[in-house]
Parts: structure tokens; C-alpha cells; sequence
């Protein structure tokens, strides 16, 4: 019996159900929560859709233990507001991918979240999300339901599947059920900025700074703009320094001390802060400018990447001290991708037209080794592909390529 267009599981049984009717007739399924990131990828018209939002709600959250279980199909947001009512946060700083992508704002799900793999400035001192992501319940391509990791963080009892599943983007096994790590928010927060560095000097003041004693949470550069006198925007490098506050205090002296030397540092207001960092998780200086690249490197070739682009029209952010490029360009070129891979990283395909996003993968494709790999990885948990639902075009195999 042939599977209706979209499906609504309800229960994990119900879920274990489609799931193994889909292997037996050879069916496609593609997993999908609030639809944020509907737009990347190439269409999957043929596959089953699996609406995911039934499986909602918080399960259990221990604040005293910094302990969240939650359905995957929680809307991000409602998960946030929990953990900041208990002065605590996702440390890894998600966000909602869905306005960047072209999609609706607000749809995020955290079972989507740990799919994309995807982290928000804070990874550079917090870790990905992979790092926060405790235990998942799962169903498998085989049909078989499995609990991976454990409720505590020091667990070293078998392989740490969790981690194969953060970053897979649903081509591994549908996540019903996870358990998270949160922390306390700092009880301080305090941004400096720089203005005027061009992007080669800023990567290197965010490089001394991230390896001074000053622990910068997070550090990002936004480059000016040309617009004429009137019209001139003048760039800006940013550091956030988060904690007590006396230790943000102290902290802020040293980092003003090391950062004189490249220009005049002003402490933004909280108003003017929470207004700078917000702009890193919805990119509103690329949006309707052709493609959306999101390319990951080494900072230290992150200049010479640049180099190549810029002059040819490209508009960018940098995050995590110069080792996140957000990048819009012209979607028909493909310089992006080659630069990323001789640069040592790998670039995602976030926004493009639905032609281009049918030949062209997102992800990036992996060495032919790596390739073999993920190949293996993805039969041993779906052996029939029943997520192999033909988003990923020329995407081998169906193990993480992970975002962050």
C-alpha cells in the first residue's frame, strides 16, 4: 500500500509503522518539523513527507542537574523561553535558519536544529551543538527503534551515536525524542567594537584576542559599505565577553588594553549589542543578493577567500573570529565551493534558485574516501535508503557532514 503525500505520526509506533511499510515497498520518506529549512536542498516531490511537530512537549528538564529532555518536534522557541526563565541557555546559541533560507520566521524545531548541526556565534567558546546533545530516541531505516547516549554527561558506555545523528540533516534515522545539556547564562554581558579594520587585520586582532586570557565568548566582523559620503557604513569588529561581573570587569580592561592598538574601542550599550549580534542570526546585509553560501574554514585562509570573492560582487559576514563565512553572491558560481575545499573547509549551499538547488548539492560532496565512508555509515542504519529521498543531490552517503 502506497503512502499518502504527507503523514502525521502521532506516536513513535505509528512513526515505526510508515517507517517500515516505506522499506518494505521501496517507498521515500523525507523528515521535516517546522519547515524552516524546506528551502535548502533540492524538492523531494516524490518522497512521503513526515510532519515531525507531533512529537512535542518537554519531557522532563532538571535545572539543578542543567538536564533537558524534550520531543524533537519542540518549537525552538518555546524551548529557549523555558531555559531563560531558569537563567539558563542552550550554550551553542541555535537561532532560526528559516528567515535566511527564505522561509517563515518563528518554525524552527529543535529536533531540526540538531539535524542541521547548526550553532550560532557562541560555538567559538561553547562547542557545537554535537557537544551539548546528550542522548536521542530514534527510529532507524531498518524500522527499529533504538536510545543512544545517556542522560548524564560523562557517559563513555558504547558508541556515541548522538553525534553521527547531529548534523545528518534527517538522512540517518527520525529523531523522536532528545536530551540536551544547558548551562547558566552569564549574569554579564559586555561588546567592544573596533571600527574601521579591513577583513585580513580584523581576523588577526579576533585571533590574538581569542588567545589571550580575556576568553572571548564570541567574535564577528561586519565589513563597511561604500556608499558614498553620505551613504558610508564603516566596518565593525565586535567581541562579546559574558560571566560575573567582576570578572567581565576585569576581563574588559585586558581586552581594551590589547585591542588599543588597532583603534579606538567603544563599549556598546546593551541596547546596541543585543541589535549588533541579532544581525548574525538574521544576516539582513544579504538578504535578496543572489546565493547563500555558509563556508566553513581555517580563519587563517578565511582573507584569501575573500580576496577572490569580493571583487567580483560578493557581500559577506564573518563569524567565530573569521572561521564562518556568510557569503552572497551570484548563484550561478560555483567559486564559493572550490575556494572552501582548496582553503582546507567545506561551504553549504543555504539559498538558491529551486533550479540551481536541483543539480547542485548543498552539502558539500566529500572526498571519494570520505565518501565511502558515509556510504557505509548511512546502509548501517538505512539500509533500503529510505531516507535517501533525493535532496542532497550528489551528496554521497548519508552520514554528517557537519554545518559547525
Amino acid at each position: 500500500m502506497s503512502l499518502p503525500a504527507t503523514i502525521r505520526p502521532a506516536t513513535s509506533a505509528e512513526l515505526l509503522a510508515c517507517i517500515s511499510e516505506a522499506a518494505a515497498n521501496g517507498q521515500r520518506l523525507r523528515l521535516q518539523g517546522g519547515g524552516s529549512k524546506a528551502l535548502l536542498g533540492a524538492s523531494a516531490p516524490q518522497a512521503t513527507l513526515v510532519d515531525m511537530r507531533a512529537f512535542s512537549g518537554v519531557v522532563d528538564y532538571d535545572p539543578a542537574e542543567l538536564v533537558l529532555t524534550v520531543g524533537a518536534g519542540t518549537p525552538l522557541a518555546d524551548i529557549e523561553a523555558l531555559v531563560a526563565n531558569e537563567n539558563q541557555m542552550l550554550a551553542f546559541e541555535p537561532f532560526d535558519l528559516g528567515p535566511i533560507c527564505g522561509g517563515a520566521a518563528g518554525a524552527s524545531t529543535i529536533g531540526g536544529v540538531v539535524a542541521a548541526g547548526l550553532a550560532g556565534s557562541r560555538r567559538l567558546s561553547a562547542g557545537s551543538v554535537r557537544d551539548h546533545l546528550l542522548q536521542i530516541d530514534a527510529i532507524s531505516g531498518r524500522g527499529e527503534r533504538f536510545v543512544a547516549g545517556a542522560r548524564v554527561v560523562k557517559n563513555v558506555t558504547g558508541y556515541d551515536l548522538p553525534k553521527l545523528i547531529c548534523g545528518s540533516w534527517g538522512r540517518l534515522a527520525a529523531v523522536t525524542q532528545l536530551t540536551l545539556k544547558v548551562l547558566p547564562r552569564g549574569r554579564e554581558r559586555s561588546t567592544r567594537v573596533i571600527q574601521g579594520l579591513g577583513a585580513a587585520q580584523a581576523i588577526a586582532v579576533m585571533a590574538r584576542a581569542m588567545g589571550s586570557q580575556a576568553e572571548v565568548a564570541a567574535a564577528a566582523y561586519v565589513p563597511g559599505v561604500d556608499g558614498g559620503a553620505a551613504d558610508a557604513v564603516v566596518s565593525q569588529t565586535a567581541f562579546r565577553l559574558e560571566g560575573f561581573g567582576p570578572s567581565v570587569a576585569a576581563r574588559g580592561r585586558l581586552l581594551d588594553s590589547l585591542l588599543q592598538a588597532y583603534g579606538a574601542v567603544r563599549t556598546l550599550s546593551d541596547g546596541e549589542a543585543a541589535e549588533w549580534w541579532e544581525q548574525l542570526r538574521t544576516l539582513p546585509s544579504l538578504a535578496n543578493n543572489g546565493g547563500l553560501w555558509r563556508i566553513n574554514l581555517p580563519p587563517s585562509r578565511a582573507a584569501g577567500v575573500l580576496e577572490v570573492l569580493v571583487p567580483q560582487g560578493a557581500r559577506y559576514v564573518l563569524d567565530w573570529a573569521g572561521g564562518l563565512i556568510w557569503l552572497s553572491c551570484d548563484e550561478r558560481s560555483l567559486l564559493p565551493r572550490e575556494l572552501a575545499a582548496r582553503a582546507g573547509g567545506h561551504a553549504l549551499l543555504l539559498r538558491a534558485s529551486a533550479q540551481l538547488r536541483s543539480r547542485l548539492p548543498a552539502l558539500q560532496p566529500p572526498a571519494p574516501g570520505v565518501a565511502a565512508l558515509e556510504e557505509r555509515v548511512r546502509r548501517a542504519f538505512d539500509p533500503q535508503g529510505v531516507f535517501e529521498c533525493g535532496r542532497f543531490p550528489g551528496a554521497a552517503g548519508g552520514a554528517p557532514q557537519h554545518a559547525d
